[in-house]
């Protein structure tokens, strides 16, 4: 089935129910919001906990293709109806459900998402928005369309340290920004051999479920679910998919990029399973009013990351010395990695490089740092005058309490009380951006040229990679 077809057959019409138009298409004022959550284990239990803290939010329905998950988050919400199939969800409950947080694995999210969207309920969707390309634009479309309150689950959006870093940048603190180098050792890579054999499936799962519109494969013990799908290709987008669209996100936002002109990837050669364990991703982007007449980005990541770079040096490090602050498993590296030296770059984050210096981003929760001639300099003053200017008011420096802000935020647009700052327009934007440094990945050392009017590569090869056939399950 391909996706066309599937979002025909999961829309309001086909399934032969007449649900009136949700009153919360654009944000409409009420006091209360019933939620349904697609994936509740992982960072599917953060979501359900930060969306349900919100005071106003009623839980309804809970969904997941894994009982011992579902038996987690039914403890937590008793009152909330559980589903293993999230189709059965909305179609036994759309006309009482508000609105829908997906936080499945990254080849559930739009079949998820689009069913949600054609019955017009506002979607909150973790990142990255989608697994292909087409899903992307599709999802874009249909919001705009349907004029529905969405937002992609990138939490550190709304952070102060990005907030802030974004309003300096457009100040003009470097001048006009010519290349970003962004970078992460964490590693949503598999080199190892294809999988042999099938093992029982547990009790608790249903494998079918969780496949959901991918091809039908055997199962395999700590493979797939619950932990390992990011590092393939059927299921994830590797660690460009994942940390990617964090450590993206500022850079994309500040300078007002669009998707790039071409994209060129190293990394070994494409196995057809597995993503790289290590990967350099060089994008060209057409140039904006804060940038030079183009703008080059350089992503890094896996074990190892960043390649050293002149435009990565700091005042007091030596070429030579290792660059990298707390080095630790690349498996462990979590959002919050720490603060690194003066001399040494953060474990993870982006160095913006402009004609009047460079600003150092750290990822996450710090202040950005501007360099000139080799030099750190105070900008104490301009964070000042921005963030009055701007009411960002003061860094605060807890997780805990910030972390849920970006979900309230979709709350209270889905209430009419305010407007997201991730929502699909955007998202899909910066989603169609990562997932087409990943099919780079599969012509490792070839420069493909991308078309953002005919969304296809000059390269007929890799448009293939672009959609999925939907598997009909």
């Amino acid at each position: 089935m391909n996706k066309r077809e599937f979002i025909k057959k999961s829309s309001v019409g086909a399934l032969g129910i007449m649900f009136a138009p949700s009153i919360l298409k654009a944000g409409f004022p009420k006091d209360k919001l019933r939620t349904a959550h697609i994936g509740v284990g992982n960072m599917g239990m953060e979501d359900l906990k930060a969306v349900s803290s919100h005071g106003a939010v009623e839980v309804v329905a809970l969904c997941d293709v894994d009982a011992i998950n579902l038996s987690t988050a039914h403890k937590m919400h008793p009152g909330a109806r559980i589903f293993f199939d999230y189709r059965a969800m909305l179609e036994e409950m759309g006309d009482e459900i508000d609105a829908v947080i997906v936080s499945t694995p990254d080849h559930t999210h739009a079949p998820a998402s689009l069913m949600a969207m054609n019955m017009d309920k506002p979607v909150y969707c973790q990142k990255p928005l989608t697994h292909y390309v087409s899903e992307s634009r599709e999802m874009k479309k249909l919001a705009a369309e349907k004029g529905l309150v969405t937002q992609m689950g990138i939490q550190v959006h709304s952070f102060y340290d990005y907030k802030l870093a974004t309003l300096l940048i457009q100040s003009g603190i470097i001048g006009k920004v010519h290349t970003v180098h962004a970078w992460s050792p964490k590693n949503w890579g598999y080199d190892g051999p294809l999988p042999e054999g099938e093992d029982p499936v547990p009790d608790q799962l249903d494998w079918n479920l969780w496949l959901g519109t991918s091809k039908k494969r055997p199962y395999k013990k700590d493979m797939y679910h619950p932990g390992n799908w990011r590092k393939l290709m059927d299921y994830g987008c590797g660690t460009l998919g994942d940390m990617g669209v964090h450590i993206f996100d500022t850079p994309y936002n500040a300078l007002e990029l669009d998707v790039p002109r071409t994209i060129m990837t190293e990394c070994r050669p494409t196995n057809g399973f597995g993503f790289p364990e290590k990967n350099t991703v060089t994008y060209e982007f057409p140039g904006t009013q804060y940038t030079g007449k183009s703008l080059k980005w350089i992503w890094y990541d896996g074990p190892g990351a960043p390649e050293m770079h002149e435009d990565l040096m700091l005042p007091g490090m030596e070429m030579k010395k290792d660059k990298k602050a707390n080095k630790k498993d690349e498996n462990s590296i979590s959002l919050d990695a720490g603060v690194a030296g003066e001399n040494e770059l953060p474990e993870q984050g982006a160095m913006f490089v402009g004609t009047k210096g460079r600003l150092l981003l750290p990822h996450f929760m710090q202040l950005p740092k501007k360099i000139r001639r080799g030099k750190y300099v105070d900008i104490s003053e301009e964070i000042a005058k921005v963030s009055e200017e701007h009411n960002l008011g003061e860094p605060i420096r807890n997780y805990g309490t910030e972390g849920p802000k970006h979900y309230h935020q979709f709350v209270d647009a889905c209430l009419g009380k305010d407007t997201t700052t991730a929502p699909f327009d955007y998202a899909a934007r910066l989603t169609e951006t990562i997932l087409l440094g990943t099919i780079a990945g599969r012509f490792p050392g070839e420069t493909l040229h991308w078309d953002a009017k005919t969304a296809q590569f000059k390269e007929e090869k890799a448009n293939k990679y672009l959609a999925g056939d939907y598997r009909d399950f």
